[in-house]
């Protein structure tokens, strides 16, 4: 037994007789129910197969001028999802194959019918139909999740060209689906020794898990992310790779900052604790060389006591600055236009910019407005822009100020193509007192980043040693 319910069947023959007498080979199959509907022409077939009410098609070969393959092929084109078998005088290889090559679920030669051999075509036709149902309903389900997940996944061949992909991967990487289609994942990678280490260990083990890499997306922004990847075999025996990307670069920004944060908190207290302990015996100094000057009348005791003296402000006065840099700025905010705020501290360090020979590119926003402190957000940009202009060769720098907005920061870059910075140095350059100037004394970018997270920002630096630097300060648009 095929099925309880009646099943709609749709014939298409223009000739009646042969309708008749497949019609009958159909009631004949005990225990399951036929709706028999005739179809006599290919445009009368085509307007009921419009109808999509069929569980069932027969479609005969020659249908006039045009044949029951054409049927076929216009059917598919209208939505027909009903199984097709197709029907002919006499049996014939080439058009069998052709059939079931444009979806075709069976073949059977007229004279050669029989109640028997169509309950069986129609009971194959209609268990196959079903499970082809079920496995487009889960095909689209768990397309539908793939599609509307967060997760960055993809399919690659071995090559690395994308044979599938969420639309969060093209997201991640900037493009959209038909040019990320024509890329390999591997392009995506900064570092040439990350791309050949990948291919290799795919090629020898199957499968990378967890391996850190930056990736850069079609706009140049680069991405910290893991990938996770392993050798998969498709229904046709081909292999390819599955694969996840995680972008964790907003995860490495907050551990950065957080342990920043902490860095510049343990010195402060480290700070706080010296200043206490060196200005108490300070003070002794200074009220013993007052007690002790009203005692001394020569010139020379006069001169050295005022090099004592002078010597103990000193020391005074660079507790007092690293006591700055290690507490929290104090800060007066005011609306102010971004752009307005960076010329302003442009025109403070044009003169050095100008005896130096740099080309200055400005690409500021016009409508950018922030919460700021003017005058101490202005050091802030004046201490990198400077710190810029002297990493930079006389006559061959090029200094580039960039601004731009979302709905959520806006981000100032400033970027030169001067000698770089080494990593080693980028993870201590807000340190108070540290410096690879000779004649510098390391508080300028301990001010600059104190001043920074007063304004709730944060500050990313990124180098190429002997090509380039790029500060990026981004700020919240709401404070």
């Amino acid at each position: 037994m095929i099925k309880k319910n009646t099943i709609k069947l749709l014939l298409v023959d223009d000739d009646e007789d042969d309708f008749y007498l497949t019609s009958d080979y159909i009631k004949e199959i005990k225990g399951q129910s036929f709706e028999i509907d005739w179809a006599f022409s290919f445009d009368n077939a085509l307007e009921k197969i419009k109808e999509k009410k069929y569980d069932l098609c027969f479609f005969d070969f020659l249908l006039g001028a045009k044949t029951g393959l054409d049927l076929l092929k216009i059917g598919a084109a209208h939505g027909l999802q009903a199984p097709v078998i197709l029907l002919t005088g006499k049996g014939d290889q080439r058009i069998d194959v052709e059939a079931m090559t444009l979806g075709a679920y069976d073949y059977l030669v007229k004279n050669e019918l029989d109640s028997e051999k169509l309950e069986r075509c129609i009971r194959y036709s209609l268990d196959r139909a079903n499970t082809l149902a079920t496995l487009r309903e889960s095909e689209r389900k768990y397309r539908n999740i793939f599609d509307k997940t967060k997760e960055s996944i993809f399919a690659t061949q071995l090559d690395g060209t994308f044979r599938y992909f969420t639309p969060s991967t093209a997201e991640l990487l900037g493009y959209d689906e038909t040019e990320l289609y024509q890329r390999k994942i591997y392009s995506a990678f900064v570092e040439s020794a990350d791309r050949e280490n990948i291919i290799t260990t795919l090629e020898s083990e199957g499968e990378i898990n967890n391996y850190e890499v930056i990736l850069s997306t079609k706009s140049g922004e680069r991405k910290q992310c893991l990938i996770h990847c392993n050798r998969q075999i498709d229904g046709e025996g081909s292999p390819y790779y599955l694969g996840i990307i995680q972008d964790i670069t907003t995860r490495k920004k907050e551990e950065r900052d957080n342990l920043l944060f902490e860095k510049m908190a343990a010195t402060g207290r480290l700070v706080r604790t010296l200043a206490h302990e060196v200005r108490n015996p300070l003070t002794n100094i200074n009220l013993s060389l007052d007690q002790i000057g009203e005692d001394f009348e020569e010139e020379d005791a006069k001169f050295f006591l005022d090099i004592i003296r002078r010597n103990s402000q000193r020391i005074n006065d660079l507790i007092t600055e690293l006591l700055n840099t290690s507490r929290p700025s104090e800060v007066i905010f005011s609306r102010l236009n971004l752009r307005e705020v960076l010329e302003s501290t442009i025109e403070l360090a044009i003169d050095r910019i100008n005896l130096k020979g740099i080309t200055l590119i400005k690409n500021l926003a016009e409508n950018i407005v922030l919460d700021l402190d003017k005058s101490k957000i202005s050091i802030a940009f004046l201490n990198i822009i400077i710190n810029a202009v002297e990493a930079m060769k006389e006559g061959k720098g090029v200094l580039t100020i960039d601004t731009m907005s979302n709905h959520k920061n806006a981000v100032v870059t400033i970027r030169d193509n001067g000698v770089g910075i080494s990593q080693e140095h980028i993870s201590r350059l807000f340190e108070p007192y540290f410096t690879s100037k000779n004649n510098g004394i390391g508080l300028g970018l301990a001010t600059t980043l104190n001043i920074i997270q007063s304004h709730k920002a944060r500050v990313e630096v990124d180098s190429d040693m002997g090509k380039c630097t790029t500060f990026t300060i981004t700020f919240p648009l709401t404070i």
